[in-house]
């Protein structure tokens, strides 16, 4: 009998540990999310309201990079590499996106930020980053991202001797949204019947 109650005593605790660690997994993702949002770590912006109300007489050079996943059929890439501007003021920079394809095709882009410690302080008002794309077929746009440079980067113990940042983005497929998938599933029948 007792033989019995350790066996159930260990197996019960075997699932509990089974379990805690399960939600810890699961509940890992949106934690670091949260973490590197708040702190900037691993390269995460933050998102501003509106603009900076100071500027400071010190510059920086932000440099842009734009690359795709490896099967997303797009072609994508910032329309300027570089520029520089002072910290605190409003900046303005676009990418290019094109689909080569004959469907229409949506993206999402994921960011980051290098050096890592400047992440929390580039404050994005406006990016296409915010919201998924849809590009129709041969179609070309130019994605804006508006934003400044947090004054308060000068008083970080860390990130106070950065000079150059670079903002990096990539973009991968997603799925149709409903309605954009029901319009290329009508035109695939069309095409199909004609």
């Amino acid at each position: 009998m007792a033989k019995t109650d350790k066996t159930q005593r260990t197996v019960f605790m075997l699932v509990g540990v089974v379990l805690t660690m399960g939600a810890l997994a699961w509940a890992s993702v949106p934690f670091y999310d949260w973490f590197c949002r708040v702190t900037g770590f691993g390269g995460i912006t933050g998102v501003a309201e509106m603009e900076s109300d100071r500027i400071l007489d010190q510059t920086i050079k932000v440099r842009f990079d734009g690359s795709l996943e490896r099967d997303m059929p797009w072609e994508f890439k910032p329309e300027v590499r570089e520029m520089e501007l002072r910290i605190g003021e409003t900046g303005l920079a676009f990418f290019e996106a094109y689909n080569p394809t004959d469907r229409p095709v949506a993206g999402q882009a994921a960011y980051n930020v290098t050096p890592y410690e400047a992440g929390g302080f580039f404050e994005k008002i406006e990016c296409f980053c915010f919201t998924e794309q849809v590009l129709q077929p041969g179609e070309r746009v130019d994605m804006p991202v508006t934003f400044y440079i947090d004054p308060d980067i000068v008083d970080d113990r860390d990130a106070k001797y950065t000079k150059v940042i670079t903002l990096s983005y990539t973009f991968y497929e997603i799925d149709l949204p409903e309605q954009q998938a029901a319009l290329a599933q009508d035109d695939e029948t069309d095409r199909t019947v004609n």
